[in-house]
């Protein structure tokens, strides 16, 4: 995990190495003080000495401002090398997010992926910025200060050894329960990203079925989890503070009780006992030891909570896609034709097969109509065509080559899908469209729109093309919504496109239309169409019949009608009572 976190430090390196080597510096001045000013009391002031006072005082102050400049850079450089690190870990995850497979992105869940790319990369950052700086410092700081605590008196510098003995152990006991506590929290985080997304992103169906308290409540549960974990955290490592004053407290009172009587015995003779300068320099290395040790104490504790956080954002990181491109991939797709030899799929390995045995011989340039029940594996079929899956068992061809011979990027253009769930982005419809070619001239998405049937809307929008489509397609209807999709899908002028229930929301006499274009327009590309009217998949060559993950039937439309039960049923269903047919002339409405 560590080995994949700090490879993205990248070109932070210099930051990333400069900010302890002025971590040092910024130690190295605070020990140096105290001396001095031992100095200054035992030399100058016993002494009456003030050229010597003046030379000190002049020395402390000069390494004063080297101590602050020091930490200022030393903060400077910090902050560029953790900031840096964060937006490398961001880019890193979410470059590899946009090469996971379907099943890779099954694996996490968008709320949780969120939280990673979010709040747990803050911690990590966090934890980096106090490595480089606090866990650098704290450390050394703690080390020279006890040195030269024993250097002026070993005796009372015991006092520090004991005490820092005593609190490190009580310390890491607080850190180690803390733990616990932090890397659960996460979860807690995952859990409260979920129920705002959920909520912001069916906001209507939350208000069309006046559920506004219901969604209150599952929020005010998932931020009280969170609560009372950080809570339960919170309040073990506040014993931090109490045990460190008291500890302080301590060490102050016996320093100054041992070290009044050493220098009372020694009459503040340095050869026989304790001068006043020695004490005033062990009072502050006392601060400086226990300060440091507290800081310890809290490198522990966020430690646990960007381990935890660290582990997340390593798990995406490292994580495999399930689908990559083979070592010499073909890079040009000869044909719209697609054949199924003998194919088996299941979403999981050790899952049952969600399409058993098919078997499929499409003809390029042919229009295919897609028709089951609800579970009948129809977008799971389609899937594989764009290897948007792997199969578990025979191949899937597309032009005549197994799609694991492809080249991802070369098939899924030659592969045009408009998915069951349509998606627009935030910018123009113009910005949209182009998402099926970014170099589409104007008149080429108009003439896209005309095929598709979103020109009749388009036309009346006050802007027309540069109307302002608002994130998630808001501000269009599911219909219109629909239209825009396969439009954008036409861009790509693929040699297949599949249509997966994508003109449910339109109206029958739009489906023909739209129909109709195609058959027209683009004769040459393959067309496959799932639909759950029979009046959307009667025109075409071929249907195929689904049933429970297996082809129930292939055939023109009144074949289907003589030879197969289930499509004879779905259409009787649909056309008796003045269904999408009128039944009588076999017609539209």
């Amino acid at each position: 995990m560590l080995k994949t976190l700090f490879a993205q430090v990248k070109e932070y390196k210099r930051p990333s190495f400069m900010t302890p080597v002025f971590m040092v510096l910024e130690v190295i001045m605070e020990m140096v003080i105290p001396l001095l000013m031992a100095s200054i009391v035992d030399v100058g002031i016993q002494n009456s000495n003030l050229p010597h006072v003046y030379l000190m005082g002049a020395v402390m102050i000069v390494c004063a401002f080297v101590g602050l400049f020091a930490g200022i850079m030393g903060g400077k450089y910090g902050a560029k090398a953790s900031a840096g690190f964060a937006k490398n870990l961001r880019q890193a995850m979410f470059e590899n997010i946009q090469r996971f497979s379907f099943a890779n992105i099954d694996k996490f869940s968008t709320a949780g992926l969120v939280t990673r790319l979010t709040t747990d990369v803050a911690n990590v950052q966090n934890a980096y910025q106090m490595l480089l700086r606090i866990c650098v410092r704290a450390p050394i700081s703690l080390v020279c200060a006890m040195v030269m605590a024993f250097t002026i008196n070993a005796k009372l510098a015991s006092v520090y050894f004991v005490a820092v003995l005593i609190l490190g152990f009580f310390l890491f006991l607080i850190a180690t329960q803390a733990m616990k506590y932090f890397s659960q929290v996460f979860k807690k985080y995952d859990a409260l990203n979920a129920s705002v997304q959920e909520n912001i992103s069916a906001i209507r169906v939350v208000k069309a079925y006046v559920r506004e308290e219901y969604e209150k409540e599952k929020f005010k549960s998932a931020s009280g989890n969170l609560y009372k974990m950080f809570c339960k955290a919170e309040g073990i490592v506040a014993w931090n503070a109490p045990l460190m004053m008291a500890t302080i407290y301590s060490c102050i009172l016996l320093l100054s009780w041992l070290g009044a009587n050493m220098i009372v015995a020694s009459g503040n003779d340095a050869a026989l006992g304790l001068t006043t300068g020695q004490l005033t320099a062990l009072f502050s290395y006392c601060m400086t030891i226990l300060m440091n040790l507290m800081m310890l104490s809290m490198i522990f504790v966020m430690s646990s909570m960007s381990l935890a956080a660290g582990e997340r954002i390593a798990e995406v990181i490292n994580e495999v896609p399930s689908i990559t491109n083979p070592a010499k991939p073909v890079l040009e797709v000869a044909d719209g034709s697609i054949d199924f030899d003998q194919v088996h799929f299941a979403y999981k390995a050790d899952g049952n097969d969600v399409l058993e045995n098919i078997n499929l011989h499409i003809r390029s340039g042919e229009t295919i109509g897609i028709i089951g029940g609800t579970g009948s594996a129809k977008t799971s079929l389609v899937n594989l065509i764009s290897r948007l899956y792997d199969v578990r068992e025979g191949s899937v061809k597309v032009g005549g080559l197994d799609v694991r011979e492809y080249d991802m990027e070369a098939l899924r253009n030659e592969v045009s899908v408009v998915l069951q769930k349509n998606v627009l982005f935030s910018g123009t419809i113009l910005d949209n469209l182009r998402w099926g070619d970014e170099n589409a001239t104007e008149e080429e998405c108009i003439r896209a729109c005309q095929l598709a049937c979103a020109d009749e809307f388009i036309e009346r929008m006050p802007e027309k093309y540069h109307t302002y489509i608002e994130q998630g397609g808001s501000n269009v209807s599911g219909g219109q919504k629909q239209r825009l999709c396969i439009a954008r899908a036409l861009l790509k002028k693929p040699k297949v496109l599949i249509l997966d229930d994508s003109t449910s929301a339109v109206d029958t006499a739009t489906d023909a239309k739209i129909r109709k274009a195609f058959a027209e327009f683009i004769p040459e590309t393959t067309k496959l169409i799932i639909a759950q009217r029979i009046s959307s998949v009667q025109g075409a060559d071929r249907i195929i019949v689904l049933d429970d993950g297996k082809v129930n039937g292939f055939g023109t439309h009144e074949e289907l009608l003589q030879n197969n039960a289930i499509y004879r049923e779905v259409y009787d269903s649909q056309t008796q009572g003045g269904g999408d047919f009128d039944q009588k002339n076999g017609g539209e409405q």
